[in-house]
C-alpha cells in the first residue's frame, strides 16, 4: 500500500492522482480530518482509504505507516517534519519519498539498510537539478549551464517556510560555478525577459547543495542558476525579510504569504524550467535547450514525487538516503512525468535561450 501523508492539500491529492494514472490504486490519502474530505473527491478514488494521521505526532505517523511499503510525504514545512518521518520509515524498513527536504537527512544514510528514501522530490528542488542531469545525457561533453526557473503561485504557510528556507538558509549568496568551482558573489539581481515568461521578471542567483551536484556531475566549467519572480512584491520584500525569518520566521511567513497572493491576484498560475547546455555532440560544438512549461505547479510537484515512488516500488531505486535530484534512474523518472502529462510543454530544441527570444520580440 501506498501512503500519502497530506493528501487532502494541493500537492497530495495531485500525487493520488498520478499515481491512479500510473495505475497504482492502493492508497492510502492521510491527513488531520479525513471527515472534512468533500464527497467529490472521495468519488476519484473509489478504492482509496482515508486515515487520520498527525505530522507532529510520531505515535499517530507510526499508526499511519503501519501497513505500507511506501510513504509519500507531502505535508509540511518539510524543513521541521522530513526527517522525523523519513526516520520512521527507516525503523519501519517502509519506503519514502518527500516532496520536500530538510538538513538533518544526510545523518540518517547509515541507517537505510534496504530501505529508499528520496527527499527533495519535488519542483524546486527535485526536478531542478534532474532535467539538467537528463539533458546532459544527450551530450559528449558538457561545458557550461544556464538555468531559470519562475513560479507564480499563491504561498501556503507550509511551502512559504519551506522557500523561504531554501531561499535564505540553503543559498549561497550571488553564488556561481566558474571555472570548476563556487564562486561566492559574482552575480547580480537583474532584471530580464525571457523566452516564454508571460512578462519581465527578476532574477535572483541561486546556488546550494543540489546546484553543486549538478555542477560537479556534469563536469561544468561554467553555470549559473537563476529563480525568476514575475511579481514585485515578493521579489521586493526578500532581501528585506532575510533578517526577520532568522528572528521572527512566523512574521516572515506571514507577510511572505501576503506578498505572493498580491503578486498572483488576477493572473495565471505557473512554474517554468528553461535549461540551456553548452558543449559537444559527435564532436561538434552544440547548444540546447530544455523548456518545461505547466499551469498547476502542484500537479507538477505531485507528478514529480508519485513518478520518484513507482520508480522506489520498481526496484530502480538503489537503498539509501538521497535527493531525487541525484539518482541514477534519470529516465524512468522522467519517462513517467510525461506520461502523467501534468506539463503544458516539454521539449528540447536545438537552439539557446536567446536565440528563442528574438521571434517573441519580433512579434512584440
Amino acid at each position: 500500500m501506498i501512503g500519502i501523508i497530506g493528501g487532502y492539500g494541493d500537492v497530495g491529492l495531485e500525487a493520488a492522482r498520478a499515481f491512479l494514472k500510473l495505475g497504482k490504486s492502493n492508497l492510502k490519502i492521510g491527513g488531520r480530518n479525513p471527515q472534512a474530505v468533500s464527497s467529490e473527491i472521495r468519488s476519484e478514488f473509489s478504492t482509496a482509504e482515508w486515515a487520520a494521521v498527525d505530522i507532529h505526532n510520531v505515535q499517530s505517523l507510526a499508526s499511519f505507516c503501519q501497513d505500507c511499503n511506501l510513504i509519500v510525504n507531502c505535508a509540511g514545512p518539510s524543513s521541521r517534519f522530513s526527517a522525523r518521518v523519513a526516520q520512521l520509515c527507516l525503523e519501519k524498513g517502509c519506503h519514502c519519498v518527500d516532496a520536500g527536504t530538510d538538513d538533518k537527512l544526510a545523518t540518517l544514510q547509515e541507517q537505510s539498510g534496504e530501505t529508499v528514501v528520496i527527499h527533495a522530490a519535488g519542483a524546486i528542488p527535485g526536478l531542478s537539478g534532474l532535467l539538467p542531469r537528463w539533458l546532459g545525457a544527450s551530450f559528449d561533453k558538457v561545458d557550461s549551464l544556464i538555468s531559470y526557473t519562475g513560479m507564480l503561485d499563491e504561498f501556503t504557510a507550509a511551502a512559504a517556510e519551506d522557500y523561504l528556507a531554501g531561499v535564505i538558509k540553503a543559498n549561497k549568496p550571488l553564488a556561481a560555478w566558474q571555472d570548476g568551482e563556487c564562486m561566492i558573489g559574482v552575480l547580480r539581481k537583474q532584471k530580464a525577459e525571457l523566452p516564454f515568461f508571460p512578462h519581465e521578471v527578476t532574477l535572483y542567483p541561486y546556488f546550494d547543495k543540489e546546484t553543486e551536484f549538478v555542477a560537479k556531475s556534469l563536469g561544468l566549467h561554467d553555470g549559473k542558476w537563476y529563480l525568476a519572480n514575475e511579481g514585485s512584491r515578493v521579489a521586493a520584500l526578500l532581501e528585506e525579510i532575510s533578517i526577520q525569518f532568522w528572528t521572527n520566521p512566523k512574521a516572515a511567513v506571514e507577510r511572505i504569504c501576503q506578498a505572493s497572493k498580491l503578486d498572483a491576484a488576477g493572473r495565471e498560475k505557473y512554474l517554468r524550467f528553461i535549461m540551456q547546455l553548452d558543449g559537444f555532440i559527435h564532436g561538434s560544438k552544440a547548444t540546447r535547450t530544455l523548456v518545461l512549461q505547466a499551469e498547476k505547479p502542484s500537479a507538477v510537484i505531485g507528478s514529480a514525487a508519485a513518478a520518484a515512488g513507482v520508480a522506489v516500488l520498481a526496484g530502480n531505486v538503489p537503498a539509501g538516503v538521497r535527493p531525487l535530484s541525484e539518482i541514477a534512474a534519470l529516465n524512468i523518472v522522467i519517462d513517467k512525468l510525461q506520461e502523467l502529462g501534468c506539463q503544458s510543454m516539454f521539449k528540447v530544441v536545438d537552439l539557446s535561450i536567446e536565440q528563442l527570444l528574438q521571434p517573441m520580440e519580433g512579434e512584440l
